[in-house]
């Protein structure tokens, strides 16, 4: 790729977000020349910093508290030639603007919304729901917005469409759709915000003013945070601060940025300077969302009477394409919290739901023992510490767990010792069943060369292993009136990690096939200090984590190094982001590149997740985030679908998705990754 595409790739704009930013400018009351002077300020920092949208307070222009001197004409009349100085500079900005102001029309005042962008008054929204109790009196000096639809306002001698009915797109960012309430107008039961986001709105701006009084703040963002997760949006809230009249009344200036539930940035309360908070917004994670819950859609056709005359007002937002960094936190693990509280939440929780799902699934069989292939790795453990726990719920005797290590020709002594020493541990029936005489038997028989004395060790003599051992266990089940309890995982799953049929594909009840690998890691550490096991339980579980991921089916020793997965299908810290992204939303390849970039490109930068080694520390280039990309996409789309279209049962357990072909994910088994291949070759460097 040549330098312009390079830079292209490393913008924000090019992978579907947006920057936004909740401005708080300090106020001086009835004074709009000086507003006007301190908002354009903020558009121009804003415009360096690469924003495309800037929401500032509730009658900025004026100044909220006021009062009467909101019917006075010369202050009428300086808003008006205020908002003039603002459209003229933002005739070479890119950000919108959105800013409130008291207007007037036909025969009444307005608490209105403007919104401007290079060189246009766009529209202007009127508040809905006008606060008339307590210390608000807005009744007394604005009319209602309630109905205004289809009609303009003269602005300075131009005429622009006004009314509660108007959203704005941008024609060259599509997803980009700007809707509008304010204030109060969000703490209605069905608020005008809620009609745009059900009319096409991604975006929600709230110019407020909301006086601060204890624990208010905590209300205002349960209400932001709730109005962007159920209306699948994004929401900037930008409250009135400093300069404001304290007469009877404070202010905080509270700024916040939500996506989807999720807070992005919030600002310092009762600033004493302007403040600019910014946060970059997935448009394109909002839209698949919204295409996925099939409600939203249902919900929006229930409603469409409120909303079907919506008038949409077009503007160009022209962004540019530069690397302006990403403001939003991207999470190396996707499916690992970086907060210590939540993960530990979240550890507990999915290694409940693995218990619990397991315990149904135990009382339904008739089943009388468990039976596990036990190799010292982490899926093994994991799916052992399960069924001990489920057996100790059922009142079972842990000797009804039969597990069996099965070494075969690339077993190594550190993991036989580990499952050795696991087993020992848990107090579970343990015995060691050699492979070897067998596989070399059926090698022999089928005339394999390894049987000849040849150093041949393709996938038929690693299968014949891992055959074997599902052989073993399914028929030790029968012996034992046992469910063969599977430790295949969620990663595994994705690249088709796994041997079809009779092999660790499959098993009578899948305990891990909904945790990723990156999980597994942190759910073993959450067993170790959980201490619901002993000491001696705690100790071999670190030895295993720190453990090479291998497979172990090829001959060890010589010329012949331990066997990496990793180094075969990529690490798995990066496959499983790319499975996140993938499976979750629907990314497009270079899409998932790019938050990998941001994500991996530093190990020094960002949070870790708590209790991760300083040692297992590491950073990825965009070359080598795109080779892994490569190998996933091939793997995930081309080649392994027809092992997930026969999986076993087995619990979901985390939001980001599961692959079951009876849930989450359903695809044909005989797919092609040849359009995923081509967008990489396409839009990913292979240089930076």
């Amino acid at each position: 790729m040549n330098g312009r595409n390079v830079k292209k790739f490393n913008s924000l704009y090019n992978h579907g977000f947006v920057r936004v930013a909740a401005c708080t400018p300090v106020i001086a009351l009835a004074a709009p020349a000086e507003n006007a002077v301190h908002i354009v300020e903020q558009l121009n920092v804003a415009q360096k910093e690469g924003v495309a949208l800037c929401v500032f307070p509730e009658l900025v222009v004026s100044g909220y508290s006021i009062e009467d001197l909101l019917f006075q004409e010369p202050l009428l009349k300086g808003v008006e030639e205020a908002l003039e100085t603002i459209r003229q500079a933002t005739v070479d900005l890119t950000p919108v603007c959105v800013v409130g102001a008291p207007l007037r029309y036909g025969v009444g005042l307005y608490n209105c919304a403007v919104v401007l962008h290079r060189g246009r008054i766009l529209g202007v929204v009127p508040k809905s729901f006008l606060p008339n109790y307590r210390e608000f009196y807005e009744g007394r000096h604005f009319a209602t917005g309630v109905g205004i639809k289809k009609a303009s306002v003269r602005i300075n001698h131009q005429e622009v469409p006004f009314g509660i009915d108007l959203l704005f797109q941008a024609d060259d960012v599509p997803d980009m759709v700007l809707g509008i309430e304010i204030c109060e107008d969000l703490w209605v039961p069905i608020s005008p915000g809620t009609l745009s986001a059900l009319a096409g709105a991604t975006v929600i701006a709230n110019p407020s003013a909301s006086n601060i009084t204890v624990a208010k703040a905590e209300v205002r963002d349960m209400l932001c945070r709730s109005q962007s997760l159920k209306n699948i949006c994004a929401y900037v809230y930008s409250a009135a601060g400093a300069g404001e009249s304290t007469t009877d009344v404070a202010w905080d200036g509270q700024a916040t940025i939500f996506e989807y539930g999720t807070k992005l940035a919030s600002g310092t309360r009762f600033p004493t300077q302007p403040s600019m908070v910014m946060a970059d917004i997935d448009l394109g994670l909002l839209q698949q969302e919204r295409r996925q819950m099939v409600t939203f859609d249902h919900n929006r056709i229930a409603h469409a009477v409120a909303y079907e005359d919506f008038r949409t007002i077009s503007f160009t937002l022209s962004p540019e394409y530069k690397d302006f960094g990403l403001k939003r936190a991207v999470p190396r693990f996707p499916f690992v919290p970086n907060e210590a509280a939540r993960l530990e939440q979240d550890c507990y929780e999915a290694y409940t739901i693995q218990v619990e799902a397991l315990i149904q699934r135990l009382k339904n069989s008739g089943a009388r023992t468990m039976v596990i292939g036990v190799s010292g790795g982490l899926d093994s453990t994991q799916a052992l510490l399960v069924m001990a726990q489920a057996a100790d719920r059922l009142g079972w005797d842990r000797q009804q767990i039969k597990a069996y290590t099965m070494p075969g020709f690339g077993t190594s002594t550190g993991t036989l010792e580990n499952a050795q020493a696991l087993m020992a541990s848990l107090q579970v029936s343990a015995d060691i069943l050699d492979i070897r005489p067998t596989a070399e038997l059926m090698l022999k028989e089928i005339k394999h060369p390894y049987a000849e004395g040849k150093p041949v060790y393709d996938i038929t003599f690693e299968n014949v292993q891992a055959g074997l051992r599902t052989d073993y266990l399914f028929r030790l089940a029968n012996q034992f009136n046992g469910l063969v309890i599977g430790t295949g995982d969620l990663s595994e799953l994705a690249l088709g990690w796994c041997t079809y049929g009779v092999g660790d594909q499959m098993s009578h009840y899948a305990v891990n096939a909904g945790l990723p690998k990156t999980l597994i890691q942190h759910l073993i550490r959450w067993v170790v200090s959980s201490q619901d096991f002993p000491q001696d339980v705690g100790r071999v579980l670190l030895s295993i984590l720190e453990t090479e991921i291998s497979p172990e089916l090829l001959p060890i020793g010589g010329d012949q190094p331990l066997q990496s997965t990793e180094e075969k299908i990529g690490p798995y810290a990066l496959q499983d982001f790319n499975l996140f992204y993938t499976l979750r939303y629907g990314f497009s390849p270079s899409k998932i590149a790019f938050l990998a970039q941001i994500a991996w490109h530093d190990k020094t930068q960002g949070d870790w997740p708590s209790g991760y080694p300083d040692a297992k520390k590491i950073e990825y280039d965009l070359a080598t985030i795109r080779q892994w990309l490569v190998v996933f996409v091939r793997r995930f789309f081309g080649f392994s679908q027809f092992k997930r279209s026969a999986l076993p049962n087995g619990p979901k357990i985390i939001a980001g998705g599961a692959l079951s072909p009876r849930g989450d994910w359903r695809a044909p088994s005989d797919g092609n990754a040849r359009i995923w291949l081509a967008e990489i070759e396409r839009n990913i460097p292979t240089n930076q």
